[in-house]
């Protein structure tokens, strides 16, 4: 296939283009190269794309209309996996208008291109965060997800709500895919897992908040990506048991679907950070402070509809995979 991959320079987008090109599919990436974290890392990792005859790259931002308009006219690709977004939850306190920059108008350029050259299938990163406020666990698809805490949280969830209609309106095939708190070698130095191990490293203190009384469903990254390949080769389908009088947030008359893909087992902050020091051989020394805004206490995914959708279901312990991070953190910082 032809596969539009937005956020190519991304965590998640280059290990989703690694396996696309494993298996032989044409992928054209594209991404802002902002200077939300280190540029640097984002061209090492399109460095082990471009060595692949497969893959293209443009630098352009999926706020750009006309040049996305112009992309998609252009290339007619088959399908589209869109991880292109502001990320974090605490970015969002301090800039709010970036979110709404990439993750609302650039969200909507990337349907208008879907439905203007007959894309088969969009799928898109949401994320755990629209359960915000929800106390109930494991979260599930069938909840509702109404009462977000964070701007950053409510775009996804507007997102969800932009391809329903479109899916309703055009017959776009649309699948929202809610990460869980992912993580793996080569990722975000925003997110825990790296602060964690640089300040470690270096002697500092690292930062936990609630003072420790927190718990993240942590997906391993190659774990996530398995489940964005399954699920983009089965393009959604309307729900034949869907009921308008009771309506099925997960799904539709439409060709729409949401689906959660997380680990299915929380782990403790401490007991995550745990595991850093035992992958690291140092102690961590801490700073024990309160909630942050936007954060929430813990989460928790049900994936049994993606186990039914694509028959696969996250795996990866978390002490695997934080000594895969380390491992790789160590050789590219060369520490």
């Amino acid at each position: 296939m032809k596969v539009l991959l937005t956020g190519a320079a991304g965590f998640i987008g280059l290990f989703t283009a690694l396996r696309l090109l494993a298996r032989g599919d044409e992928v054209v990436g594209i991404d802002n190269l902002n200077d939300y974290y280190d540029v640097g890392l984002k061209h090492a990792r399109l460095a082990q794309l471009r060595a692949h005859p497969g893959f293209r790259f443009f630098k352009l931002d999926v706020a750009d209309r006309e040049g996305m308009a112009a992309l998609f006219a252009a290339e007619r690709f088959d399908r589209v996996v869109h991880l292109a977004a502001q990320a974090g939850v605490r970015y969002s306190l301090k800039n709010p208008n970036a979110y709404v920059d990439s993750n609302l108008v650039g969200f909507m350029n990337v349907l208008e291109g879907c439905r203007h050259t007959a894309v088969r299938h969009l799928v898109y990163a949401s994320s755990s965060s629209v359960y915000g406020g929800n106390t109930k666990m494991p979260f599930a698809e069938h909840d509702s997800v109404d009462h977000p805490v964070s701007l950053y949280a409510a775009t996804k969830k507007a997102n969800e709500l932009m391809a329903h209609t479109y899916s309703h309106l055009y017959g776009l095939p649309t699948t929202a895919l809610r990460f869980f708190t992912v993580y793996g070698p080569w990722g975000r130095p925003d997110m825990a897992l790296f602060l964690f191990t640089r300040a470690i490293l270096e002697g500092r203190a690292i930062d936990v908040f609630n003072e420790g009384r927190m718990q993240r469903d942590f997906t391993y990254v190659e774990d996530i990506v398995e489940g964005v390949v399954r699920v983009l080769d089965r393009p959604a389908e309307p729900n034949p048991g869907f009921r308008s009088d009771n309506p099925d947030p997960s799904s539709s008359h439409a060709p729409y679907r949401v689906f959660n893909i997380g680990n299915r087992q929380p782990v403790a902050l401490m007991d995550f950070i745990a595991c850093v020091e035992d992958a690291l051989g140092m102690k961590a020394q801490m700073n024990l402070l309160p909630m942050q805004a936007g954060d929430v206490p813990a989460t928790h995914a049900d994936v049994d509809a993606l186990r039914e959708w694509v028959g696969f279901s996250p795996a990866t312990d978390v002490r695997t995979g934080v000594v895969r991070f380390v491992e790789w953190y160590r050789s590219y910082y060369k520490v």
